[in-house]
Order: structure tokens, then sequence, then C-alpha cells
């Protein structure tokens, strides 16, 4: 749910900090003041793409930043961890999320979640989760057949029967794209011959990479034995003494001085400790050189080999066009390849049996949801009939026709494509709501279709932006009860010029406007009983307000508690 919106320098508002609860909130306002501004801050947190037309006159950027209470929002809480911007042991955390994005005057924009930097995709993405925005011109977007459909399968909650028609389709497009490969490669026999040459050049070989890294050192040791058993007996020289006193005799000799001094100063025999250990690593540093001395090998014949299997390496490498220790690799890959093409004709047997196996799983998948999609749309039609007669089209019919595919191709969407069908009036024949004329009905009747699909997700706050334009009256009244109801399971945030509609709400907030400063200023605020009454009022009455208009605000209020 929706808790706080903070509105800094965006378009005429210099600054406006709002506070939302549960149900229905409306939002009025004169003409040009700014009412759907909220909605349009909302759509921006929402991901929507920065305008720099958007930041108010003589300011660097604007500021926007929403705050949503998320006890018991299950998916925004999975995709925060999937993020990993989820702190589990931080309580606060765990209960409220915080969007915020910045738009600059010179077109750029940043985003951020609970504070951390995030793209406009991450932003939008979890604002899905939590926000759900239908401007004045909604109604548009329901034209298009596909839309049709994907509203069907939203409401009838097609998510799983969907992705198996959708996996199965796609399973069989990519079994045919196998084969017309396999089809287009003709004779092979001569790809065969020399992946098999490849092959045997690379088996002669030991190519795992730690084979390889013990050749190089091998290579280095026998390369450079001459300068290492040097190396070596230069150092035991030293350490054993030949030319001169050993490193453990002048040890020993220091170790017999100071010990006739020790009585008279306690410390030295530390000193002599360290002077033993030193001898004790000299030693064993001796005998381990010795080993090494007498492991080295001048061997002529072994150093050629090693230098003719490294040759050999690095002219497979050259060869492949790769570095000798991936050339186990290049082996793997030529041997898949081989193995592929001598199997090519059963692969194909196979596959072909394996395409009509995708091909029948689809169909079955395809039943199951043009049967769900049946029920939906059936349960839609009831639905949204009854609302258009309360909208005041009484006699008026709705319908959505399930027209089949043409063709053998596994469709990703199924089986059908849906239309909407609309009978305005009683006796009138049903017609494609595409193809309905009247602004009015279309209006209504796709307010109707919204309001029965609607609140059958988990998005928990609804936002609606003049939806109610191009009605009045009893009909106005009856969108505001249906959007008064679905505030009931939904926080519904609205904003509206009809009385009727505004009258409903749990909460009444009033956008204004005035100049200052020479400049045009947008101010929000929610009203008290008092200043609601006196704002219906207006709406009802217009410029002045006369006692009949007060009157007629008090009642609508009394009538919506």
């Amino acid at each position: 749910m929706l808790t706080h919106l903070s509105i800094r320098d965006f378009a005429v508002v210099a600054h406006a900090e709002l506070e939302f609860g549960p149900g229905l909130t409306v939002i009025s306002g004169e003409t040009g003041a700014g009412k759907s501004l909220l909605v349009d801050a909302l759509g921006f947190l929402s991901g929507l793409r920065a305008d720099s037309g958007m930041v108010r006159h003589g300011a660097e950027r604007a500021d926007l930043h929403a705050e949503f209470d998320l006890r018991d929002r299950v998916e925004a809480h999975a995709w925060l961890r999937e993020q990993d911007m989820l702190d589990e042991e931080d309580a606060d955390q765990a209960r409220v999320c915080q969007l915020r994005r910045t738009l600059r005057s010179d077109g750029g924009s940043r985003a951020w979640i609970n504070g951390r930097p995030v793209t406009v995709a991450q932003l939008g993405a979890l604002a899905a989760l939590l926000v759900e925005i239908h401007g004045q011109h909604e109604h548009q977007a329901l034209l298009s057949r596909g839309s049709q459909l994907g509203l069907l399968d939203a409401f009838g909650r097609h998510r799983e029967p969907l992705a198996a028609v959708r996996a199965a389709a796609e399973r069989w497009s990519s079994l045919l794209q196998e084969r017309d490969a396999l089809s287009k490669t003709g004779d092979v026999s001569d790809r065969i011959v020399l992946l098999e040459h490849q092959r045997q050049e690379l088996d002669r070989e030991r190519l795992d990479p730690q084979a390889i890294a013990d050749l190089n050192a091998q290579h280095r040791r026998h390369a450079n034995a001459a300068g290492l058993i040097e190396a070596c007996e230069r150092a035991l020289a030293r350490l054993e003494g030949d030319d001169a006193p050993s490193l453990l005799q002048t040890l020993r000799q220091l170790r017999s001085e100071l010990g006739k001094a020790q009585n008279d100063e306690p410390r030295l025999g530390e000193v002599d400790g360290m002077l033993d250990a030193a001898a004790i690593q000299i030693d064993e540093a001796t005998r381990l050189l010795q080993r090494i001395r007498d492991d080295l090998d001048l061997d002529p014949e072994r150093f050629e080999a090693l230098e003719l299997r490294l040759a050999r390496l690095h002219e497979l490498g050259r060869k492949h066009r790769v570095p000798t220790d991936r050339l186990a690799e290049v082996r793997d890959r030529l041997a898949a390849e081989l193995d592929g093409l001598r199997h090519a004709g059963e692969r194909l047997l196979a596959l072909d049996a394996d395409i009509a196996a995708a091909a029948n799983a689809w169909r079955d998948a395809a039943r199951t949801l043009s049967a769900a999609r049946r029920d939906a749309a059936a349960a839609l039609s009831a639905a949204t009939t009854a609302l258009i007669a309360d909208l005041g089209m009484g006699g008026g019919r709705f319908e959505i026709a399930l027209e089949p595919i043409d063709g053998e191709r596994p469709d990703p969407q199924g089986a059908e494509r849906a239309e909407f069908l609309v009978s305005a009036n009683a006796g009138q024949p049903p017609r494609p709501l595409r193809k309905v004329a009247s602004g009015g009905e279309l209006s209504r009747i796709s307010l109707a279709i919204e309001v029965a699909a609607l609140g059958l997700d988990a998005v928990p706050t609804m936002v609606f932006d003049e939806v109610d334009s191009g009605i009045g009256g009893a009909v106005a009244a009856i969108v505001g009860q249906k959007l008064r109801a679905l505030g009931e399971s939904r926080q519904v945030l609205c904003v509206t010029h009809q009385p009727q509609v505004a009258a409903q709400g749990h909460a009444h907030y009033r956008v204004s406007k005035a100049e200052a400063g020479g400049m045009t200023q947008s101010a929000v605020r929610e009203l008290s009983a008092k200043e609601r009454q006196e704002e219906l009022a207006r709406m009802l009455g217009g410029v002045e307000v006369s006692k009949e208009a007060r009157a007629a605000a008090k009642r609508l209020l009394e009538s919506a508690t």
C-alpha cells in the first residue's frame, strides 16, 4: 500500500507531501490545477521514460519519492530478495519500501530503491508489483485484440496453462530449426574425414591443462639445469665451508663464546636459543640443497624430447587458433561434431518423432487453455454486461468471441484469438468493441470491463486518472460506488471531476493553483469534513457556490457513508 508521496520541483508543484491510507482516496481540483500531476509522478516512479519538460521552470531537477507498506506483499519481498536488496534482519526494511527518482533539466534521470542506486528498468519491475495506473485513455488499449486476449487470460488467471502452451510451442519451434539445419548439411563425408584426422592428431597428445603445465615446468628445469646446478653448488660451498669456515662452524663458535658470558647476562641465553634454531634450519637447508642438486640432470636426450612435445602442442594451438591449455576443449568439440555428423541420419529420424510429440503436447496444452478461456469468457461477459446496465446502458450486452487460429503451426498464445463484442442497446447485434462509434459508450463499456476485471491480481494500489470522463449524474454515482467497493479490498486513488465519485472517497485531497513571484504553482492538501463539503458544492455548482449546491453536497456525503 502507498503510504507517502513526496513531490518537489515537478511541473508546477514546488513541494507537496501526501499521506495515504487504505480505501478510496479521491483527488479533485479546478481545471488546469494539476490534478493528474500526482498520477504522473507515480508514473515516473513506475519507470516511465524521463522527460525534462516535467522539471519545474528554474529548477535543476525534480525529485519524486514514494513509500510503500510491504506487509503481506510476498511478491515484492521475493523480488527484493532476488535482487539482493532485502536485509531479512532489518524489520523496518522488511515492512517499508522506498522508491525515489530524480529527473534532471538536461534530460537525465536517476533511480533508487531503499537508498540503493538501480536502473529505471529495476524501478519499473518493482513498481509493477506495487501500483497499477489506469489513465483516462486506458480504454484505447482495449481496442487491440492482443490486449483483449491478455486481459481475458489475466481475468481467468491462466498463467500456468498459458506457460505450458508457450513452452510446448517453443520446443516445437526449436526442434524444427534443428531439423532444418541438419537437412541443409547435405553430403558430410569430406567433413567427417577432416574431423577424424584432426581429432587423431589431438588424441596423440596429453591435453589436460595440468599435464601441459607439468610439461612446461619440466622443460624449464631442463633448459636451466646447468645454471640451477651451479647455483646449488655455490650455495653448498658457502654452507659447508669448502674454502672457508662453514656457517655451522661459525655459529658453534659464536655459541661457545657467548656461553661463557651467560652467567653475567642471563638474556644471552635467549640469544643462544635463537642461534641453535638457526643452526638446525641451516642444516636442513643444506640437506635439501643437496637433494635438489642430485635430482637435477643434464640429459640432452630428455630435453630434446620435451622440446619436441612442446613444439607439437604449439603447432596444434596455432592450427586451431587457441592457447595450448585450451586444446582439450577443441578436441571435445570436434568429437561432439563428429558424433553428430555420423549420426545425422538417426538424429533426423528422431527429430521427426520429437517434433510430432511436441506438436501433440502443444495441442493438449492448448485444449486445456481453450477450456479455461471459455469459462473465463463467460464469467467476464456476464460481469461486464451487469455493469454496463448499472452504468446507464440498459439492454446492452457484452460478449467475448473466441476465434480459432488457422494453420497447424503451434502458436505460443494458444489456439484462438479473442474479440470483445458489444451491443449498446437491446435488439442490436453485438459488434467488435473497436468499431463502437460513440466515445461516451466506449468510455463506459471500457470502464465496466476494467471494473469487472480489476481487483483480481496481487497489486495492492490502483490509480485511476479521470476514468469517469464523459459520464455524470446517476451513472457517475454508480461509478463512485464501484470504486469505493473496490477500495474495500485494494487501496484506490482516483483523480476525478465528478462530485458523485468524489463523495464516495474515504479521504479527499484538493489540488489548487495560485500565482507566486510571477509563476503559477500548484498546492495539494487533504480536506477536512467541512472543506470537503464545500469542494463538492463547488464541483456541483461551478464558480458561484449556492445554498442548493451546499445542500446537495451534504446529501452526497451522507449517502456515501
